[in-house]
């Protein structure tokens, strides 16, 4: 028995990075999983790696509509979700005086929206089977500021403050929400976030972190697993950092 037996899940921005991860060890722990993104390929082709305990559904998780289609595609699948992951997310850099409004509010549709209108569908569910885990992919710059980066903040801080908000609000329904705050992840994001598609030349430098090395994507998947299972029971309206040390304060050689 895993750590998810009987778990239904939805991961959004599931097709790779932090996403893929959390798909993959979930079906390895015991759940069904819904793997949802907008980049189809990517996506149906890990649900068919996966097997069976997942399926692949394009969900834009800043459209009420494609929420309701995730959410008949998962109960008619496997039934209704009793976890959550809402990792779909972009990232994007400019500075303040730049940045175009259109450009600032597709961040927020995308990073905080997004999350509203995931946990908000998720509420009758889980409610209906006795309970459920939300975690929602902050970051830590959902906890600290960061150069350039007015509009990503503003969104990871929205999340921050949503999921204290939604973890009382839905505590009496044994619905728990947590939050988790990853640091440098070498993934594709920061990658294109740099330029490129080549992960290991974006990352080849120090991140500046306590910890000396860049997270990688399984880094976050164990903690989102903890958060998604018993274990993490009486945790709810939590913040939990995976983010090699970086918020714990300055650091001096």
């Amino acid at each position: 028995m895993g750590r998810l037996a009987g778990r239904i899940a939805i991961v959004t921005g599931g097709a790779r990075g932090i996403g893929a991860s959390v798909g993959r060890l979930f079906v390895k722990e015991g759940a069904r999983v819904l793997i949802t993104d907008v980049r189809d390929e990517l996506g149906g082709t890990l649900a068919r790696e996966l097997g069976p305990n997942a399926v692949y559904q394009h969900l834009d998780v800043g459209l009420e509509s494609d929420w309701a289609a995730a959410h008949d595609v998962v109960r008619r699948r496997f039934g209704p979700p009793t976890v959550l992951v809402n990792n779909a997310g972009i990232f994007r850099t400019a500075p303040i005086e730049s940045l175009s409004l259109e450009s600032y509010m597709e961040i927020v549709r995308t990073n905080q929206i997004g999350v509203f209108l995931g946990m908000r569908s998720c509420i009758a569910p889980m409610r209906e089977a006795g309970g459920g885990a939300i975690v929602n992919i902050s970051s830590a710059q959902g906890l600290e500021g960061m150069t350039n980066a007015v509009a990503y903040c503003a969104s990871k801080f929205a999340v921050t403050g949503m999921t204290k908000t939604a973890g009382i609000e839905l505590a009496k329904y044994r619905i728990r929400v947590n939050s988790v705050h990853p640091g440098p992840i070498a993934t594709m994001l920061v990658a294109e976030a740099h330029g490129t598609g080549d992960i290991a030349a974006a990352t080849a430098h120090d991140p500046g972190v306590p910890a000396r090395r860049w997270g990688q994507p399984e880094d976050v998947a164990r903690l989102v697993l903890y958060l998604a299972s018993e274990e993490s029971s009486y945790s709810t309206g939590g913040a939990f950092t995976v983010d090699g040390g970086l918020t714990a304060g300055l650091m001096y050689e």
